[in-house]
């Protein structure tokens, strides 16, 4: 009886949706808590602050949404335009095409022989797959999903605005800079430190860098808000 291997659990069938959610919702927090900062700090009233952060969560999670879609749409359609040429090599040369295969697992390590008899059989059962896979890098993991990363953008980015403008609800309108300020480093720190378990990645560092460049972004537009004293 041969023993039964462990099933195997690799983080790559994540990328697609996490980088997706990862960004929307750091977004979501830096560009809501900026934007609470910067009116703030020129002086708007309470009441104005928070239909201001309200009016950029819409705005932004919409334009997330559109972003990511018309952007990895993109990516789907020179996939689709590599595949289409690949199809008509393999049919229009599939000697050459099945040559070519077997140069890539030579290259890869593999005898000349053993890469032949190999890409004779891929070519013979699914040869626009091998190609894709082997020679294109394609693969259902990271095939492009724009509808999967419009949903994933706009969701999180409005999961992450939600929480600086909750602070804006409840805290006190005389310290609103210093509980939005410390509260978003606090959220920017936990999504560091969140992504990067989910992604396998060392926490520290992507506690890290979330944190310093999410507080320096709220850092600039508190300035900016200070020095021009208008209201965006």
């Amino acid at each position: 009886m041969k023993p039964s291997r462990a099933a195997e659990h690799h983080r790559s069938d994540r990328i697609g949706w996490l980088r997706a959610a990862v960004l929307g919702a750091n977004d979501g927090i830096v560009s809501t808590a900026s934007l609470v900062l910067g009116v703030a700090a020129a002086g708007a009233e309470h009441r104005t602050i928070l239909l201001t952060s309200v009016s950029g969560l819409i705005a932004g999670a919409m334009s997330m949404a559109a972003g990511e879609f018309v952007s990895v749409h993109s990516q789907a359609d020179t996939e689709s335009a590599d595949l289409a040429q690949e199809r008509a090599e393999i049919r229009r040369d599939p000697v050459g095409e099945q040559q070519e295969l077997a140069g890539i697992y030579v290259g890869r390590g593999l005898d000349p022989a053993l890469a032949a008899q190999v890409s004779s059989q891929f070519m013979a059962r699914d040869a626009l797959g091998a190609h894709a896979r082997d020679e294109l890098g394609m693969s259902d993991t990271t095939a492009a999903r724009p509808l999967q990363a419009a949903w994933a953008s706009a969701a999180s980015f409005s999961v992450g605005a939600a929480l600086p403008i909750a602070v804006v609800a409840l805290a006190p309108p005389a310290q609103l800079i210093a509980w939005v300020s410390v509260t978003a480093l606090v959220f920017l720190a936990s999504l560091g430190g969140i992504s990067a378990q989910v992604g396998g990645a060392p926490i520290a560092a992507g506690t890290w860098r979330v944190a310093f460049w999410g507080s320096a972004a709220m850092a600039v537009t508190a300035a900016a808000g200070a020095v021009f004293g208008a209201v965006a």
